[in-house]
């Protein structure tokens, strides 16, 4: 949102389309629309239909339904009939278009604007800089990661008369890509976080994404950099001024040497100004050092002293960046998004909250925000407007400027001085989501300690980001038309039930798929309402199927007769009930043979209440190469058999038979639907044409106790566990065990763990509750330290392969006792 208006006339002059009679020409525009799952002020919003692996411009009427009036569209259609109260902008490109009135909303703000650039460190430099700089400015800031072409003009659309300063983010994938970000931004201070190998390949060179990242710096009056990261690109006609940082020892700020402190900190000492200076930060990783380092060198390129740079370095504190789902307690569910508080990320909060239906209240618990040289009364009538459009069961204020404003708040409402206050009150909450959204002075983390269910160190975090994009990229290789129906048995793969079908909801999959009726009935009760697939009803729960909802699959006979019992002892006359028809083309485990179609179809013409919705198959070794022949015999069977269901029946019938590795091997098998499984959960199920995935669950657990061992001396069950060469050195035991789900076929050195990126291998038998990994001669290793059993490294393959078993076995053999904690980044 943006506190400055425009009059959609006047947008329409900005962006050059044609001069007609607007409806409603002094109508207020306010808020940018591109999503038609996330309206807010519909009255007062822009809705841009931008094209890419959607086209927006089918979405027009499900925004207008919302109450969107004004629309950028670069398709000419008969709008006028479909829409009759509504503005239509033609453009060329409506990406675009938004941009253009993006960088024109810029424009009319002449305070300094820092852009960020780099590989990674970007986020993480962008939150502390506002940290560092919010005592003496009031700062608009991209939220989250918004630093894509979308992203940036989103971010700065959010720039306002109050603030004095803006903090925007610049991310770029390919070459050509930052010229249109520039043109928006235009920086007036430029800082290079560092260059790796992120989107290398959308370079031709490390030179070339030196220099493209660069191109955003054009005309800006100082930059910050390490010319390690320049590759021998110059930089001298890039600024008026510079400052640069590094270890080199010829930088502006010359790193001298890194000093860890016992207690969790770091000690940097620099040279600068011909000067030795030094600072301390909590932080002891190298990552987040050199993050410190290019914000300790923006600080005194902006000409603080080092006395306050020193005071507010010390203070900061590590950036969560992620929205979290997880448990409450009584049955509740917490989004814990607590490591900021600003109108943007609280708007994306929000959204999130709206996505959720497992539980039918709804609550925020929101303290005051951090807000310098902006007028209270201002900023809290925004947050009341986003606030009052949610459908919440109670609204929690905490702080002393939201008490002052809970008159701006409707519905029912609660205020609280202070954390203290609330958590003192004995405010209880059952059978609820809630939304948790403080400054980092509210100490809200006791708030989320408090409502979430107590959790074993053991978890395994779900990236929902990943899963998105791992749909995303299926997606963009489906014909037109296809519809595409997600696996979520067997807990989704190990990942969660109606925390995966909430998302994949909301990202409007056409169909789900359960193996069983109380999965189904699990996600009805979840508030899911996507049409779900039953693979195995089962004849005794059919009256449930019935009640709930639920598409059996039906592969045999007596199934169907079940069926049509139940529909029929219903007495509900003039409803059909849909149901799916599963063919055997060659798996021989479920299905009906070819030679059982006569009997088949004419049943069905003896039930119309029954209704067939598809025809499916399954392929029996579609990602393995060498079984091809075998696999295009299958989809030519299926074709035949599933031709004469459909030409017996009066009505449009679906055919599907494609699953993950055959949505990409086998685009002749699309036909009506895909079966999106093991891929949507990141692991390919095709070697041979990679697909970009992304890795959606990491499993975590800590150090219980680390231990020196004599030479000679045996670890664990049985005494099967000796360190390398009979030799002493040291273990780590670690909270799982085979009980968790951790194999223990993966016992002895069969497998390993990272702690701190070191990889350190398994001694001895797998416990039932613990492991013991080989530690011995890895630096800077301490009891409580973070381990990864499996994520992007050491990969869920390389676990399946260690014990001979396919991945799907290792993800659906995670314990259900490992808490599950979902994030966006």
């Amino acid at each position: 949102m943006s506190t400055k208006t425009y009059h959609i006339a006047q947008i329409a002059e900005l962006l050059g389309c044609p001069k007609a009679p607007y409806f409603q020409q002094d109508s207020s525009i306010s808020w940018l629309g591109y999503d038609s799952r996330k309206i807010g002020d519909a009255k007062a919003t822009l809705f841009f239909a931008l094209q890419g692996r959607r086209n927006g411009h089918d979405y027009l009427a499900e925004a207008y339904k919302k109450g969107v009036r004004h629309f950028v569209v670069s398709e000419d259609r008969p709008y006028g009939d479909l829409f009759p109260e509504a503005n239509f902008l033609l453009v060329p490109d409506t990406l675009m278009a938004l941009q253009k009135l993006a960088a024109y909303h810029r424009s009319q703000f002449h305070y300094p604007v820092v852009a960020i650039t780099g590989s990674n460190g970007k986020t993480v430099v962008k939150e502390w800089l506002y940290e560092l700089l919010s005592p003496d400015y009031s700062i608009v800031r991209s939220p989250k990661s918004y630093n894509s072409q979308l992203g940036v003009a989103l971010s700065l659309w959010a720039m306002n008369e109050s603030a004095n300063l803006a903090i925007i983010e610049a991310g770029i994938s390919q070459a050509g890509e930052m010229q249109a970000l520039q043109t928006m931004i235009k920086p007036s201070i430029g800082i290079l976080t560092n260059i790796g190998t992120a989107h290398d390949a959308g370079f031709d060179s490390v030179e070339q994404k030196v220099q493209e990242k660069l191109s955003l710096f054009t005309n800006v009056s100082t930059l910050i950099y390490s010319p390690k990261y320049l590759h021998g690109q110059q930089i001298s006609q890039q600024a008026e001024k510079s400052c640069s940082w590094g270890e080199q020892g010829s930088e502006d700020l010359a790193i001298i040497n890194y000093a860890q402190t016992t207690n969790g900190y770091t000690t940097i000492k620099a040279r600068y100004n011909g000067k030795e200076i030094s600072i301390t930060a909590p932080f002891t990783d190298a990552a987040s050092l050199e993050n410190v380092v290019c914000c300790w060198a923006t600080l005194l390129a902006l000409g603080y002293d080092h006395r306050t740079i020193a005071q507010r370095v010390a203070s900061l504190s590590a950036i969560s960046m992620r929205l979290e789902l997880k448990n409450g307690i009584n049955s509740c569910s917490i989004i814990d998004d607590s490591y900021s508080n600003d109108i943007s990320s609280l708007e994306i909060a929000l959204d999130f909250l709206s996505q959720q239906q497992q539980h039918q209240a709804k609550v925020l618990i929101l303290s005051d925000m951090p807000i310098q040289g902006m007028e209270d009364v201002l900023t809290y009538q925004r947050v009341a407007e986003l606030v009052n459009r949610q459908r919440l069961s109670l609204f929690v204020g905490i702080g002393e400027q939201l008490s002052r404003y809970r008159h701006l708040f409707a519905g029912k409402t609660a205020f609280y001085p202070s954390t203290a206050s609330f958590l003192a009150s004995g405010l209880s909450f059952q059978h609820s989501t809630i939304l948790l959204k403080g400054a980092r002075s509210y100490s809200f983390e006791r708030i989320s300690k408090t409502l979430s269910a107590q959790m074993h160190d053991t978890v395994l975090e779900i990236n929902l980001n990943a899963l998105e994009n791992n749909l995303n990229q299926y997606r963009m290789i489906l014909p037109e038309g296809v519809k595409l129906m997600a696996m979520v048995k067997a807990f989704s793969y190990g990942s969660g039930s109606f925390e995966i079908a909430n998302v994949l909801q909301f990202n409007k999959v056409d169909y789900l798929t359960v193996a069983y009726a109380d999965e189904g009935i699990a996600l009805r009760r979840a508030g899911i309402t996507l049409p779900i697939m039953v693979m195995n009803a089962g004849i005794q729960n059919m009256e449930m199927l019935l009640r709930y909802d639920l598409e059996p699959e039906i592969y045999n006979l007596h199934e169907l007769q079940a069926l049509s019992r139940a529909i029929i002892a219903s007495n509900v006359e003039g409803v059909s009930h849909a149901v799916h028809i599963k063919l055997d083309t060659g798996m021989h485990r479920l299905g009906f043979m070819e030679d059982e179609l006569e009997a088949l179809i004419k049943l069905l013409h003896q039930m119309p209440h029954v209704k067939v919705k598809s025809v499916f198959s399954h392929l029996v070794a579609s990602g393995d190469s060498s079984q091809d022949d075998y696999t295009r015999k299958q989809i030519a069977l299926f074709k035949d058999m599933a031709s004469r269901i459909k030409a017996s029946l009066p009505y449009e019938i679906w055919m599907h038979i494609a699953n993950t590795s055959a949505i990409s091997r086998f685009p002749e098998a699309n036909f009506d639907m895909v079966r999106l499984g093991i891929g949507l959960y990141g692991v390919s199920a095709d070697e041979t044409q990679p697909i970009a995935l992304s890795t959606v669950a990491t499993l975590k657990t800590k150090i219980t106790q680390i231990k020196h061992i004599p030479a000679g001396d045996t670890i664990g069950y049985n005494r099967h566990g000796r360190l390398k060469g009979n030799g002493s050195g040291m273990t780590a035991t670690v909270k799982i065990g085979y009980a968790d789900g951790y194999n223990r076929r993966l016992g002895n050195g069969h497998c390993y763990m990272l702690i701190g990126g070191q990889a350190a291998y398994t001694v001895g038998d797998i416990c039932m509750d613990m492991c013991m990994l080989d530690i011995t001669g890895l630096p800077n290793i301490s009891e409580g330290d973070e381990v990864i059993i499996m994520g992007e490294k050491p990969h869920v393959n390389e676990l399946a392969k260690a014990i001979g078993t396919i991945p799907y076995e290792v993800l659906t053999g995670i314990s259900p006792r490992v808490k599950r904690v979902y994030y966006y980044e």
